[in-house]
């Protein structure tokens, strides 16, 4: 059980870096893009934004999280990733609609495609559990 709850937190922290690198990011861009200055300026770009840095927290935490839950022996990788990507997918896709800082508009059919991969994430799942190791 531990090892799923690490997937899970794994999973949330992955959408959230991503959620706010796009955050971080659009302010950069206003202010002129990320290697407007050169390399050195987009180091200090990225450095002297909180939002980036949160991110990147949120990324070296999901990948500690992600390898604690792949050193289980009964949590196989074909099943760890397909939760980890789909519903990684399907948060940030929820987040990116409905957060007023990012405002995304998704169409009917993005949400068609958004269920469609859930739905593969829960075949892969069920499948996973039935077949024998």
């Amino acid at each position: 059980m531990k090892y799923w709850a690490a997937l899970v937190l794994a999973l949330s922290l992955n959408a959230t870096a991503n959620l706010l690198m796009k955050m971080g990011m659009n302010t950069v861009q206003e202010a002129g893009g990320l290697f407007r200055g050169g390399a050195v300026s987009a180091v200090k770009a990225v450095l002297t934004s909180t939002t980036l840095m949160i991110g990147l927290f949120c990324f070296a935490a999901n990948a500690a999280l992600y390898m604690f839950a792949l050193q289980s022996k009964t949590l196989k990788i074909s099943l760890a990733y397909p939760i980890m990507v789909g519903g990684g997918f399907a948060l940030i896709a929820l987040v990116a609609r409905f957060h007023p800082m990012l405002a995304e508009r998704l169409t009917w059919g993005q949400w068609v495609g958004v269920a469609m991969v859930l739905a593969g994430v829960v075949v892969i799942a069920t499948q996973a559990q039935a077949t024998p190791t």
